[in-house]
């Protein structure tokens, strides 16, 4: 599905109980999407079997990718292969890029659902 969006913040859309993903495009081999975070929430950190890109458009958080861990903010970019660590935990409201290859299956969105229940990122 091939698309434009001409500005990024038409899109964003923010839950008050968890991160909310926003998809604005997916093929066979790869999925985007916005993902939008209220300060305090958190995609789990997890290791499924896909490669992702995350890029940050706005706001301050905690990403964790493979064995690297960082504060960033507007601008940084960050890559996990499949099987490494990945997580994202929003000190203000934060709106990434997230691109994932290939799109991930129920299985590999198990061990983030299991977080968010938890309640906890890590």
């Amino acid at each position: 599905m091939a698309n434009i969006v001409a500005r990024y913040d038409t899109l964003v859309s923010f839950t008050p109980d968890r991160f909310h993903p926003v998809p604005f495009g997916q093929g066979e081999r790869s999925r985007a999407l916005l993902v939008c975070l209220e300060p305090g929430q958190f995609i789990p950190v997890h290791a499924p079997g896909v490669d992702i890109v995350f890029v940050i458009l706005e706001g301050e958080g905690t990403l964790i990718a493979g064995d690297h861990e960082a504060v960033v903010g507007p601008g940084a970019i960050a890559f996990a292969a499949a099987g490494e660590a990945r997580g994202l935990q929003a000190r203000t409201r934060l709106v990434a890029v997230h691109v994932v290859s290939p799109p991930p299956t129920e299985a590999d969105h198990a061990s983030v659902m299991a977080g968010l229940a938890r309640g906890s990122w890590r």
